[in-house]
């Protein structure tokens, strides 16, 4: 069956209903965007009731959403055509008028999760809230798989659906998959960031962070859980060096996996978790290396060192802050970003790496181990792959 003609269907609603037909034409053009009907999938029908239409468009909002319902029913398309009058629209809509903006979008949102179309966040993606080309267009394909096998009765857990949908080769895509794709954006941005130096620097890593990063052991942190778990306590002086006191408290403070009891350290449930899983640990770990403190130079400095570090390279600590001021100076952070603005920021990625015997650190130089190589790669790799979100959101 051909796809109902926009133009033919309010050229018959102009006939039928002709108080409908002009708010029906500035509806749909909202919708489709001059687009085939065929195109138009149920996210884009609730996102355009739900979101665009309150927030965008002129006119009484209701009156709209039922001039578009009856466009649609004529074309065949009911389903689309029984959201444009359902309660919830009218709720939400209404919710929008009374209460404002920010109670609109809460309802919009809820509403949109609830109809089962959305995609899930999965172990590999997690969706941005700014979307790139090829990020939007994941996400639709995702979506329509969703709808069809709702459309179809079949029960489906929306995760396994989504990950089959974005991992499996698609033809429309040449062999390749949306995974694929999205990574290959995310990371092409990830190196185009602010300021020359930082583009050279990072230029090499795109291809490089394609691949998922094989976890390595961390003997040092799982030694030590091990101990607080055996002996279901460790006295706080234990301590024998600077390296090992940085280790406790990476453990305490910033991995949740150790707490105070008295004078005595004890496991966490989070560190019992990390204990029992070793992949769950490097994640951790790896992710920890990028975290972003108060202010997001600390991170710019952390991954510059990073990746200035990666391949085992030799430096004095004085070179590698040099080196680190020239890369993050040119991003635009301040005119006057030099030594001491990266010296904190440095020194505590160094200590993190060197308590967790990834990189051997004195005062004359600091390299990366083999294994503190893999955890500069993947936690490089979890920051560029990382999803673009507002300014302002949590």
């Amino acid at each position: 069956m051909s796809a109902p003609d926009v133009t033919a269907l309010l050229a018959e609603l102009e006939r039928s209903e002709p108080d409908l037909a002009d708010d029906a034409r500035t509806a749909v053009e909202w919708l489709a965007g001059g687009e085939p009907l065929e195109t138009v999938t149920q996210l884009d029908v609730c996102e355009f009731l739900w979101y665009t239409l309150p927030l965008k468009v002129g006119g009484d909002h209701e009156r709209l959403a039922r001039a578009l319902g009856r466009l649609l029913q004529l074309g065949g398309l009911e389903r689309y055509a029984a959201l444009c009058a359902s309660p919830t629209t009218t709720q939400i809509l209404r919710t929008y008028q009374r209460d404002g903006e920010d109670a609109g979008t809460a309802a919009y949102q809820e509403a949109l999760e609830a109809t089962g179309v959305l995609p899930p966040d999965v172990a590999d993606l997690q969706w941005s809230m700014i979307m790139g080309p090829e990020e939007l267009g994941a996400h639709v394909a995702c979506s329509a798989a969703l709808e069809l096998a709702i459309v179809a009765g079949d029960p489906i857990d929306r995760r396994a659906l989504t990950t089959r949908w974005l991992t499996e080769p698609r033809t429309e895509l040449g062999g390749d998959n949306w995974l694929h794709r999205v990574h290959g954006e995310r990371l092409n941005r990830w190196v185009l960031g602010r300021g020359p130096a930082r583009r050279e620097l990072a230029q090499p890593f795109e291809v490089r962070l394609h691949a998922p990063v094989t976890p390595q052991p961390l003997p040092a942190l799982q030694g030590l859980l091990s101990l607080a778990a055996s002996e279901e306590s460790l006295p706080l002086r234990l301590a024998p060096s600077p390296a090992a006191l940085r280790l406790r408290e990476l453990a305490e403070h910033e991995l949740g996996a150790l707490t105070r009891r008295g004078a005595r350290l004890t496991i966490t449930e989070r560190g019992r978790a990390l204990l029992d899983s070793p992949e769950a640990m490097w994640e951790t770990v790896t992710r920890l290396l990028l975290a972003k403190g108060e202010h997001e130079f600390e991170a710019s400095a952390r991954e510059a060192a990073l990746m200035l570090l990666a391949d085992g390279v030799l430096m004095s600590p004085t070179e590698l802050r040099e080196k680190v001021a020239e890369v993050v100076g040119g991003e635009g952070w301040h005119p006057t970003t030099g030594l001491d603005d990266v010296a904190a920021p440095v020194s505590d990625l160094v200590g993190q790496l060197t308590a967790l015997d990834l990189a051997f650190g004195d005062e004359l130089a600091v390299r990366l181990t083999r294994p503190g190589q893999f955890a500069a790669m993947a936690a490089l790799r979890a920051h560029a792959l990382r999803p673009r979100q507002y300014v302002n959101a949590g």
